[in-house]
């Protein structure tokens, strides 16, 4: 009888010990709906990373990194067949991720290498206007400016630099301004520091900036494809997020430099071409270089889903350019030189140029610091 009461309470308190026996079920309820649409474990690793699973979280399910963990979700979790009928369809109407993109190198390539043709043509053809009055040259720059934008568009609709959904119209906004800054913003502080006007127009002006910008797109989209199949490739081959950080960050530090130095070298090139044709002088190639960068990284922190750092980091170097300009624009007043004095400093050191390199610099730096922390992170590239 002690034996029996001894059994049928041991197996009572077995059946009644605390906490699941599986502790992977309840993860299992909870991430449910992320594991029953993912197409591999990876996405199922990258969303419990979004969510806070870490390598040392995934230990207290009993598995030895948050990829392990996955693959026993991905494997247990069923996905119902009109879920991989939708999958289907989505497939053939809706655009992938640029890691998986199946857009054909050949044609995005050539789409990103449209602004730059246009840009070109638009930069030369007032030239050949020969003697038409300001009224036709006038009608020239605004379709060039037109043909420029939607060659721009077609440019990022498809291939690495597409974002899934739709822009912020405010970071849209922000990017008018920094190219508008472009067009005349250095003009006012130049005029308030006691030069006078430089160059025949505004557009003749920024040729060179506008075309070294044009051309970075294609060496932007492609920087932004080799970082995607890096990432990829790291998804696949590593075996927790520390691993996987430690592989994504280097490439994508050293794509970042790559894209730097060719957008230098295109900013030298159109400088030494457009300025000894124009007459417009060195320029400012540092400010074009600037300018491009924090482009750059705002569009890719906007691809890989950080929208909101991007618009932050467009909208800081916004607010220092309006900044500089309000100050330029005070110091004209009688009595009130001294406030533009900041703005007259930074003008005589480096030239009008210098704005616009400080401003679009220190944002670029600061989204930079972001990116390399943003992402490495693996559920920024599923």
């Amino acid at each position: 009888m002690s034996d029996a009461g001894t059994t049928r309470t041991g197996a009572t308190g077995l059946t009644r010990r605390p906490g699941p026996a599986d502790p992977v079920r309840t993860l299992m309820h909870s991430h449910r709906e992320l594991c029953e649409r993912a197409v591999d474990p990876l996405e199922i690793a990258a969303g419990l990373e979004a969510h806070g699973v870490t390598d040392r979280a995934a230990a207290r399910f009993r598995h030895r990194d948050v990829f392990s963990l996955a693959e026993e979700l991905y494997a247990r979790v069923p996905r119902a067949a009109e879920s991989d009928t939708d999958a289907d369809t989505d497939a053939d109407t809706t655009v992938p991720h640029p890691a998986r993109s199946t857009d054909p190198r050949a044609r995005w390539t050539l789409r990103t290498l449209l602004p730059g043709a246009v840009c070109a043509v638009a930069v030369v053809a007032p030239g050949h206007a020969g003697g038409a009055g300001g009224g036709v040259r006038l009608a020239i720059g605004v379709a060039g400016a037109v043909a420029l934008a939607i060659a721009l568009t077609v440019a990022v609709r498809r291939g690495p630099l597409r974002v899934e959904g739709h822009t912020a119209r405010v970071s849209r906004l922000w990017v008018c301004w920094l190219l508008a800054y472009v067009l005349y913003g250095d003009r006012l502080p130049h005029l308030s520091a006691g030069g006078g006007p430089h160059g025949t127009s505004p557009l003749t002006d920024a040729a060179a900036p506008l075309l070294a910008l044009a051309f970075a797109v294609a060496p932007a989209a492609w920087c932004a494809h080799l970082l995607a199949l890096q990432a990829r490739r790291g998804l696949t081959d590593s075996r927790g997020l520390a691993e996987f950080a430690s592989r994504t960050r280097p490439p994508l530090l050293g794509l970042l430099v790559l894209y730097v130095l060719t957008l230098t070298a295109l900013a030298l090139l159109a400088e030494l071409v457009i300025g000894a044709d124009r007459g417009t002088g060195a320029g400012h190639p540092v400010a074009t270089v600037a300018l491009g960068a924090l482009l750059f990284l705002a569009r890719l922190l906007t691809v890989h889903g950080f929208p909101k750092a991007a618009a932050t980091g467009l909208a800081t170097a916004c607010a220092v350019e309006a900044l500089a300009l309000v100050l330029a624009t005070a110091g004209r007043v009688p009595g009130f030189e001294t406030v533009s004095a900041p703005v007259r400093v930074l003008v005589d050191a480096g030239g009008a140029g210098a704005v616009p390199a400080v401003a679009c610099g220190a944002a670029a730096l600061g989204l930079l610091i972001h990116a390399a922390v943003a992402l490495p992170r693996a559920s920024a590239h599923t």
